[in-house]
């Protein structure tokens, strides 16, 4: 097996939460189980909400863990510059276009539209504004989100843990977003440009990003970025059947620290993951041998 270049990519909103630390050592053990090199990235695309605290705990709770990475971190709120220039290169395309929909106006459209779907598609109601509008809606103090136009377009991909997926971005999801209204740059075009500059080969995350995945290989299309591996890795669940959350506090990895040690953490995580065929202690190091994708399970994992 080639050697697999991975990624450590938090983001560091809050207390790394069992399900984070799930999705990382898998993503360790799929990098170094060929040999390869792992790297941290920080997603702190977000600054209000991703405060240096919360990045500074992260990395001690991976190191803790005993998950190492082999560069200096990468932080996504110090490379606007490469995002931008990303964007230039897309408006260029003739793919750019501001839109002054605010959140209750899309909400108001996509709950009319498709009540019933796999989450909001965006309508395109100022995909065609003529000059004069768009000025008249700047005068009333709107500033735009820019988006990109997609194609009708189907894509299609072989995930290495959920198997072959399919989506149709115009249906899916609509032109969607490249730099938010605030001016901050959106997931998509930031993890986009960061997993080609950094030489990342190997994407391993949760279940939930699977549907924007379509997004991203198109987006490397049109920039001429390679198409990494995806492996997108079971949902650990809490008691009533939602994913973890940072948000609600959810099993909170510095928390159960203060009565577990790394070993007994790492080997439950690797027992949910399908690696090991009961929980016991296990450091990353001693899984990476016995480490295949094929054991890694494809479904959720009820914990609490």
């Amino acid at each position: 097996m080639a050697e697999a270049t991975g990624r450590l990519a938090p983001s560091p909103s809050g207390e790394m939460h069992l399900g984070n630390a799930f999705a990382a050592l898998l993503a360790w053990l799929g990098a170094r189980s060929t040999g390869g090199q792992v790297l941290l990235r920080l997603e702190d695309l977000d600054r209000p909400r991703c405060p240096r605290a919360y990045a500074q705990g992260v990395m001690e709770d991976f190191a803790w863990l005993g998950l190492d990475w082999d560069n200096d971190p990468v932080w996504q709120s110090q490379r606007d510059d490469v995002y931008q220039e990303a964007l230039a290169r897309l408006d260029a395309q003739g793919l750019v276009y501001p839109c002054y929909c605010s959140r209750r106006e899309l909400h108001t459209v996509t709950e009319a539209s498709a009540p019933h779907g796999p989450g909001p598609v965006y309508p395109g109601t100022c995909r065609d504004l003529d000059p004069a509008r768009r000025r008249a809606l700047e005068a009333q103090g709107r500033r735009p989100a820019l988006r990109v136009r997609v194609p009708d377009r189907e894509w299609s991909f072989v995930d290495g843990v959920q198997g072959p997926w399919r989506a149709n971005l115009a249906s899916a999801c609509g032109d969607f977003i490249l730099r938010r209204s605030d001016g901050l740059f959106a997931y998509q075009l930031a993890v986009v440009c960061d997993d080609a500059s950094m030489g990342v080969d190997q994407v391993v995350r949760g279940r939930d990003l699977l549907s924007s995945t379509p997004q991203q290989l198109w987006l490397q299309e049109r920039l001429g970025l390679p198409h990494p591996a995806y492996y997108h890795v079971p949902l650990l669940l809490a008691a009533d059947g939602r994913r973890l959350s940072k948000r609600e506090g959810d099993l909170s990895l510095r928390a159960l620290s203060k009565r577990r040690s790394p070993a007994e953490i790492v080997g439950r995580l690797a027992c949910w993951a399908g690696l090991l065929d009961r929980p016991r202690p296990a450091r990353p190091q001693d899984l990476v041998g016995e480490f295949a994708w094929e054991r890694v399970r494809r479904q959720d994992v009820p914990v609490a």
